[in-house]
């Protein structure tokens, strides 16, 4: 079968229709993948994807002061004073009644009431505060008058001795616990101190804190608020450089089909450039060896000229015998080449058609064509995105920035105060602190008279000595007795009253705030009372610290889901919606081409008869003809005949003839021989490159045609497929940018840890340090008050068992005495 017949072959356009359908239906499942799974699968870069950087805070562990050693013995005593629940309406009533109403009479009562156990507590204390300096001072008088101990005599008995001993170690005891409290005081007051100087450095981190949380909140919305016109930026770049990037994708969906035309078309187009080749070659061979000819047949013929004037000379010897010979001395100089115009022309027209060319063109307009139509489309959308941004920028009254800008001025208030204030506030603290440890050293200076006291006195007493005559020692302790008592009796209501005040102060602290506190009263009543201005979303203080504490975010701390609908503001799918209706009803329309022209497949087709018009049989016999000669024969029966001649002209004549015949046979053989050979192997090549060259446009034509039919049929089919995926790229862009702000709204911004931080800090500050501390130094100090009036009794009666008493009383001998040892045998 021919070639011309293979192009129009019923099995080949089967196959094409076969394939055809393949590809088509290959076409759709890839657009229905593309439709169905494009929001699954990311669409380009991200535009955002990072989390909300969160701020550096400040590390401000609160100080471990040891306020606390005396806390549970403390708070169980005030809870005993006052085991009353918190007040919250009592406190509402006193802070809102008018002072005039009868109504504000009757909630003092109840406020009164209400402190029974304290109001119990300041009576037991007045009642000291009045009897101890009224008893100092009737004890003094009654010393004065030599009565109540002044009187120096002491009557010996019997049991002085156990008397004696019990008033000692009751004393001691005392002395030992009022050691004990003292201790404390000084403790308790170094505490205190250490909360104050501590407590100023931890407020101003805490200020810091909140203040970069404050700050912090409005750039982390700006950054999500701002994030929206990023997303919109890069969906505007994209629509503007739509036609690089859908076009892109369209052609690459255009090249798979069309690969297969192009390459057997590059195939084409390079065989009909090595068959032009081999024609122009087949011409420029075809001249040389004419001409090459045309010189051997001139030499020839001047030859043969030569040798028939020769032999016609009568004195020529059997030289007529050459004369048949000598006609036969010639070469056809006449080739007959097939006529390669025709064949040349064929080859041409493939050449100027330039397939590949016009395929590639198609694809390279393709942008260009999708720019232009989508130009308005392109405009409309980017309004679109526009109204996006603007719908998306309204979650700005989300979050209350003016209420936090005015928080944040209130702050800076406050740490400007305590800058101004700090150095009044240390020396206050430290005036505190002298005061207290001046009040301490008065303790222990009672407790250090009373240990001299219990030292001294029994270490000069003999026990059977007479009381006159005590020793100087023994008369030195009673008189550090008589000291402590009378220091005791001197600053104990002082004192006391001091306790009175610390302790309607540092009890009504510990019940009133750090109790209610603790268990989550006072917020509540903060809230209730109205001292702050009214939570958005119904929701409490006590759910705000719990939450700040696990580190949540205003959305859910702050119940914003109750009064914003998130999903209604960010619901962007009623503008992509839209753009999606716009896009639609726009359309891209690419004008499909054609390959292959009429005139061109008619010279497709014409190709294999334009082959079969080059009969190259004649110039082949003429070629073998040229090949066949053989001078050197001719040459050999001149020289043959030269040698019967006698005349020696003659002779020399066929001689030099013969030498002429070999050397033009020398030359046939260098130069037309190979040129005959050349020439030969071009025509194989020839014909043997036209059949592949006719395979070839076969190829093209069938490769062509199913591309043809590719783009007749699908064109439109890709375009609506390409680009619904490219606008859903983008539109995926946009509700990613959606879902991510809604995350970070909902679960990064601002994360309120700072806040509870800062309030746990102050209650620790308050409470645990400085409400602590100050409870345990009227504790203490109280503590010591109560435990003066056992040891000025103590004092003053086992004082008269160490003094020297100015009159003795009678001595008997058969009383037995028990003798008290020396001090440095006994241990007291």
């Amino acid at each position: 079968m021919g070639p011309s017949e293979g192009l129009w072959d019923p099995c080949d356009w089967a196959c094409t229709r076969v394939l055809r359908a393949g590809l088509v239906l290959l076409l759709l499942l890839e657009s229905a993948m593309a439709q169905t799974a494009a929001p699954k699968v990311p669409c380009g870069k991200e535009v955002v994807s990072q989390n909300l950087s969160q701020p550096g805070y400040l590390d401000n562990p609160v100080v471990d002061t040891g306020a606390g050693f005396m806390s549970l013995l403390v708070q169980s005593f005030l809870n005993t004073v006052q085991p009353n629940p918190f007040p919250q309406a009592l406190i509402l009533l006193l802070t809102t009644d008018n002072v005039s109403d009868p109504a504000t009479i009757k909630t003092v009562r109840r406020f009164l009431r209400y402190e029974t156990g304290f109001l119990v507590c300041v009576a037991i204390g007045v009642l000291y505060i009045v009897l101890m300096p009224l008893v100092g001072i009737f004890l003094a008088c009654c010393r004065c008058c030599g009565n109540c101990g002044g009187k120096m005599y002491q009557k010996q008995t019997s049991s002085i001795n156990c008397r004696r001993r019990a008033i000692y170690w009751t004393l001691f005891v005392t002395t030992v616990v009022l050691f004990a409290g003292n201790v404390c005081m000084f403790k308790s007051n170094e505490a205190f101190k250490v909360s104050v100087d501590s407590g100023q450095r931890e407020i101003v981190k805490t200020i810091d804190n909140i203040q970069t949380y404050i700050t912090n909140v409005p750039q982390q919305f700006t950054y999500v608020v701002n994030a929206s016109s990023n997303t919109v930026n890069v969906v505007t770049n994209n629509l503007d450089d739509i036609g690089t990037q859908l076009g892109s994708h369209i052609q690459k969906r255009f090249r798979g089909p069309l690969q297969p035309a192009m390459d057997s078309v590059v195939l084409l187009e390079q065989d009909a450039g090595k068959t032009n080749n081999l024609l122009k070659e087949l011409n420029r061979t075809t001249d040389q060896l004419q001409l090459s000819v045309n010189g051997v047949q001139d030499n020839l013929s001047a030859v043969r000229d030569k040798v028939n004037q020769t032999i016609l000379k009568p004195a020529c010897i059997n030289c007529t015998g050459l004369q048949p010979e000598l006609q036969k001395l010639t070469v056809d100089t006449t080739f007959v080449i097939p006529d390669l115009s025709g064949m040349q022309t064929a080859v041409d027209d493939i050449i100027k058609a330039n397939l590949k060319s016009v395929a590639d063109n198609y694809l390279n307009s393709i942008p260009q064509r999708i720019t232009d139509d989508t130009m308005a489309f392109t405009q409309s959308t980017k309004l679109q995105l526009k109204s996006i941004e603007t719908h998306i920028s309204q979650a700005a009254n989300i979050v209350p920035l003016t209420e936090l800008t005015e928080l944040s001025a209130s702050l800076d208030k406050v740490q400007q105060d305590i800058n101004k204030n700090s150095k009044v506030i240390q020396t206050a603290n430290h005036t505190k602190w002298g005061v207290c440890v001046a009040i301490c050293c008065v303790v222990l200076l009672v407790v250090v008279c009373n240990i001299l006291g219990l030292l001294l006195g029994p270490a000069g007493l003999r026990p059977k000595e007479d009381p006159s005559k005590r020793s100087c020692t023994t008369n030195c302790g009673g008189t550090f007795l008589m000291i402590g008592a009378g220091f005791s009796f001197i600053f104990s209501w002082l004192f006391m009253l001091l306790v009175l005040l610390l302790f309607l102060l540092g009890g009504n602290l510990f019940t009133l705030v750090c109790k209610p506190w603790d268990n989550g009263e006072l917020l509540q009543f903060i809230q209730e009372s109205g001292l702050l201005p009214p939570l958005p979303n119904n929701v409490t203080l006590s759910e705000i610290h719990r939450d700040c504490r696990k580190n949540m975010p205003l959305w859910s701390t702050l119940h914003l889901f109750e009064s914003t609908n998130l999903d209604e503001l960010l619901n962007v799918s009623k503008y992509t919606e839209d753009i999606l209706q716009k896009f639609e009803s726009s359309g891209i329309a690419l004008s499909t081409i054609t390959l292959l022209s009429p005139e061109v497949q008619n010279q497709l087709r014409d190709f294999p008869a334009k082959l079969k018009e080059l009969n190259f049989t004649t110039a082949r016999e003429q070629l073998t003809n040229i090949t066949t000669i053989n001078l050197n024969t001719m040459a050999a029966n001149l020289d043959t005949i030269a040698n019967f001649q006698t005349n020696l002209g003659i002779q020399t004549e066929l001689k030099g003839a013969a030498t002429d015949l070999r050397e033009i046979q020398t030359k046939m053989e260098k130069v037309v021989f190979p040129q005959v050979g050349n020439l030969s192997s071009l025509i194989d090549e020839l014909q043997a490159h036209g059949v592949k060259t006719n395979e070839t446009v076969a190829t093209v034509s069938s490769d062509v045609g199913a591309a043809q039919d590719f783009l007749n049929t699908d064109t439109t089919l890709i375009v609506k497929a390409e680009s619904r995926v490219f606008l859903n790229c983008q539109m995926q862009l946009i509700d990613a940018y959606a879902h991510w702000a809604k995350l970070m709204i909902t679960e990064e911004l601002g994360r309120c840890r700072p806040v509870s931080g800062a309030v746990d800090t102050a209650a620790l500050l308050v409470c645990s340090n400085m409400v602590e501390s100050l409870n345990a130094f009227w504790f203490s100090l109280g503590w010591c008050m109560i435990f003066f009036i056992p040891s000025i009794i103590c004092s003053i009666k086992l004082s008269k068992y160490y003094r020297k008493m100015k009159l003795s009383d009678e001595f008997n001998d058969h009383i037995v005495m028990n003798p008290i040892p020396r001090a440095t045998v006994l241990q007291y």
